[in-house]
């Protein structure tokens, strides 16, 4: 972890923007540690959300994406040509979240009982807004833990990641079948747990 921390934070941006996260992969398999900057730039906030939807707690899931990128970092040579980088990121983050998960299982303490919400986008909305916003934080995240944890990971690619049914299926290991039929069950839970709440459909 400290290794992997002193690297973020001593990469030079000379060149950020510039490079995409499948050339600095490249470059980090070439040697470049430095590189591996991009990735994190690009993936530390999504991964961040995802592994939150999941345990439900914003300390947690900070220190779980700092483990899945510690992960990352290290098993990048183990990548497969042709597998997208972020599908196989997003792998690691799911695993990463669910041996969290079954470790406080294991000691009694169910992580995502406890509520929690992630930073607004914005710093800048008005006060009412910001309220609004975090009331509905609750709702939703409230609605997702009480799906189980197959539900709730795919509810949280589809729905907040946009990940496509292919990269569900290659991130999660589940089939097709499980992925849709997970998905529309999910649907069906949230819109009656949220549905009360805001106007439309989940």
């Amino acid at each position: 972890m400290s290794v992997m921390r002193l690297s973020i934070r001593t990469i030079g941006r000379r060149d950020a923007g510039a490079v995409s996260v499948e050339e600095a992969a490249e470059r980090v398999l070439a040697g470049d540690p430095d590189a591996f900057r991009h990735i994190f730039d690009r993936f530390s906030r999504p991964v961040t959300s995802f592994i939150f939807d999941i345990v439900g707690r914003r300390d947690l899931a900070e220190e779980l994406a700092q483990e899945t990128f510690v992960r990352a970092y290290r098993g990048l040579g183990s990548l497969r040509d042709g597998t997208k980088l972020s599908t196989w990121l997003f792998g690691i983050a799911k695993f990463t979240a669910w041996e969290a998960i079954r470790a406080e299982r294991r000691r009694g303490s169910v992580g995502i009982d406890e509520i929690a919400e992630m930073p607004s986008e914005s710093d800048y909305a008005r006060p009412e807004v910001q309220l609004l916003g975090r009331e509905l934080n609750g709702v939703i995240h409230e609605a997702l833990a009480a799906l189980d944890d197959d539900k709730r990971t795919v509810f949280s690619l589809r729905i907040f990641q946009q990940k496509s049914y292919d990269e569900i299926v290659d991130i999660t290991g589940f089939t097709l079948a499980k992925v849709k039929t997970d998905l529309h069950r999910a649907r069906s839970e949230m819109r009656r747990r949220v549905g009360p709440y805001v106007e439309g459909t989940v």
